[in-house]
């Protein structure tokens, strides 16, 4: 069996989640800015929006996997600061504006410039975006991060999820889908739909995009 093999199968039976890794930094970068109505696009189970509930005044989370949006739906019964829609993007409410708007691994699932001038749209003035988001290996310089990556990759699942599984766990179930873009195509879609957004590299195969809508 290779080496590669052998860490897929290491990294099976030792899940964590990428994206929630993420979480409390997208958090963070919301409150900066003093939110108080957020929209979360593909929030799958809600793991975002809990953490977005402790620092905003409401949430909106928008997932088109029914599975997936009935379980955030229940998990935040009662909750009227929490609203979990089962829909798309494109289902959203296109007369709402909201103070910071986050999608985390979702934005690679939508046409690239269309959804960057939307989500601009989207925001009230002074409002920020926050994505991370997945782009497609290409060059060097993404095989360089890459090997980092790989290798911090089984720690972090040891250190997160000691114990085997046998099964990945439900906030880790949702269709995925292999990016088209790579990160010098969301740059340069970037700077030309979102003047000022600022774009980073990360570790374990993301990217952030952080922008400020102009305050009028």
């Amino acid at each position: 069996m290779s080496l590669l093999s052998r860490l897929h199968r290491f990294n099976e039976r030792h899940p964590w989640s990428h994206n929630d890794h993420y979480g409390p930094w997208i958090a963070d970068r919301v409150a900066e800015v003093g939110a108080r109505d957020v929209l979360d696009v593909g929030c799958g189970t809600g793991n975002l929006v809990a953490l977005l509930r402790h620092s905003v005044g409401t949430v909106t989370g928008l997932e088109p996997d029914p599975a997936a949006a009935h379980t955030a739906a229940k998990r935040f019964t009662g909750d009227t600061a929490v609203a979990i829609v089962h829909g798309d993007f494109e289902s959203r409410d296109k007369e709402r504006r909201w103070d910071a708007v986050t999608l985390v691994a979702v934005l690679h699932h939508l046409p690239l410039v269309a959804a960057l001038r939307d989500l601009r749209a989207c925001l009230t003035p002074g409002g920020r975006l926050v994505i991370v988001g997945c782009y497609r290996e290409s060059g060097p310089a993404d095989l360089l991060a890459t090997l980092p990556a790989a290798l911090a990759n089984p720690v972090m699942g040891l250190l997160k999820h000691p114990s085997r599984a046998a099964a990945p766990p439900p906030h880790m179930t949702a269709p995925t889908t292999a990016p088209g873009e790579t990160l010098r195509d969301i740059r340069a879609a970037a700077a030309r739909e979102l003047p000022g957004a600022r774009v980073r590299r990360r570790l374990f195969w993301r990217y952030s995009l952080v922008y400020d809508a102009p305050s009028s």
